[in-house]
């Protein structure tokens, strides 16, 4: 998919490089996005891959005062775990929480969804109602845009080939303001926005002082609603200022008529969805769909780059072997770079238990620990994996002892045609570990991210719940 794959350990060396391969690279974090576009040839110019994963201090969130700042490799169970972002900022949180499956929340990070650019992507809304900047760095200096500034186009952004972006910042909500992220999906989990909705309100008293109203997934970018945050202003948030403001932004915007949703419906679901908003503003009920302790499946290291923090840079050659850790043994394969970790695990390393069930990370058959957090190995690139530790499902039994979560699946009979098996049995192995009791929520969450093809779901939850219980019983 790639000509060469290189893994850098300091900022300053994934500028130079950018700088040097311009068009032809791109930095890549999460590669969620990118994978899929490769792996389909979207990318027909793209050859140079800059792996900036295991640079440390680059995944943190920062306060100054009454500004936030997110680093480059935040992710999106970064952000639901943040303590000062559900205080400060829980449109984003609850924008972050909609975004795939635990697998992809421990690798997707913040900045490429913005940087994607598609006007259904969740966390643009909510930063661009946060009235969020980026910083642009390269080996020329920084610079700073207004995300509003920041998109030029469907996919387009004012990036420059050899820029990358390397924070995201904005004011946190005020003690007069509330805000609410709001999506449509056409389903519960690992669903795109048909269309989605930020709105941010300032208050005095119970009057509006300000108002900004921004809509995902209706027109070709992300967009403020100008005229419907106009009918706010000066009124009090009651039945009928909420009904005048919902119907003007339904009429603003032409929607976009695409394979998800016709333009009639959309724009009767902006209508829905920003009055929906506005009430739950109004009653200041915006917290009430944030999970408490919901399962992220992220390691002791919470996905943050800690020990794993590369020492040095590393250009992957072709015929460079891919050194890891796999179950506890160290393996040096000498093939594999251009491929995925999924692909290497199977054909290279020969374990054959993680299975490929749609190859765009929507299906969790894939799911490994990468340095701890779970993921989706066909959205990892397998030079990922040099230096690294991989756990398959392979690896879960110890001295020839099941896994609890193994031997529940024996005893509930949850296992049908045993294809996505291996990464429910992942799934359940790290929710149990985080979560050593957990709740039937937080088991619905640890396996959103997964689908059993023969619906097999009521035997496979009761064995997550007897799974606990074993692990429980052998301490």
């Amino acid at each position: 998919m790639w000509q060469q794959y290189e893994s850098v350990s300091t900022l300053s060396e994934a500028l130079e490089l950018l700088n040097t391969h311009q068009q032809s690279a791109r930095i890549i974090a999460g590669g969620t996005d990118l994978m899929i576009e490769m792996e389909r040839g979207a990318r027909p110019g793209l050859t140079t891959l800059i792996d900036i994963t295991r640079i440390s201090e680059l995944d943190t969130i920062s306060q100054f005062g009454d500004s936030i700042r997110l680093g480059p490799l935040v992710n999106h169970n970064h952000v639901v775990g943040s303590e000062l972002l559900i205080e400060r900022a829980l449109p984003l949180v609850q924008a972050s929480w909609q975004v795939g499956a635990p697998q992809i929340r421990n690798r997707a990070t913040v900045a490429g969804n913005l940087i994607t650019a598609s006007p259904a992507n969740d966390t643009i809304a909510p930063l661009l109602a946060l009235d969020a900047s980026v910083t642009l760095s390269s080996v020329e200096g920084e610079r700073t845009v207004a995300l509003s500034d920041f998109y030029v186009g469907l996919r387009k952004t004012a990036m420059q080939p050899n820029e990358m972006l390397t924070s995201i910042d904005f004011e946190g909500l005020a003690a007069n303001e509330r805000g609410v992220f709001l999506k449509l999906g056409l389903r519960r989990a690992q669903a795109i926005s048909v269309i989605n909705a930020a709105v941010v309100l300032g208050f005095d008293g119970d009057t509006v002082t300000e108002a900004r109203i921004v809509l995902g997934s209706v027109a070709p970018t992300v967009i403020r609603i100008p005229e419907a945050e106009q009918a706010l202003i000066g009124q009090a948030l009651n039945d009928d200022t909420i009904r005048e403001a919902a119907k003007i932004a339904a009429i603003v915007p032409k929607p976009i008529d695409d394979v998800r949703s016709t333009a009639a419906y959309r724009s009767e679901m902006v209508k829905v969805l920003v009055a929906r908003a506005l009430r739950i503003l109004a009653a200041d009920e915006a917290g009430s769909d944030v999970p408490d302790q919901p399962a992220m499946l992220w390691g002791p290291d919470h996905a943050h780059v800690t020990d794993n923090a590369l020492q040095h840079a590393v250009s992957h050659d072709v015929n460079a072997p891919i050194e890891a850790v796999v179950n506890g043994k160290a393996v040096s394969i000498a093939t594999g770079q251009d491929k995925s970790l999924l692909d290497w695990l199977r054909e290279d390393v020969g374990l054959k238990g993680t299975k490929e069930g749609c190859a765009e990370g929507e299906c969790g058959a894939c799911t490994v620990y990468l340095d701890g957090a779970a993921v989706m190995a066909c959205m990892v690139p397998a030079p990922r994996a040099h230096d690294a530790e991989v756990v398959t499902v392979e690896g879960l039994q110890q001295n020839e002892v099941l896994h609890p979560i193994q031997q529940a699946f024996i005893n509930q009979a949850a296992v049908q045609c045993g294809y996505c098996t291996p990464g429910f049995l992942m799934s359940g192995a790290k929710l149990i570990e985080e979560h050593p009791q957990p709740t039937m929520e937080q088991i619905q969450q640890s396996i959103s991210g997964n689908l059993c093809r023969c619906t097999g779901y009521y035997a496979i939850i009761n064995a997550m719940k007897e799974a606990a219980a074993l692990a429980q019983a052998s301490e």
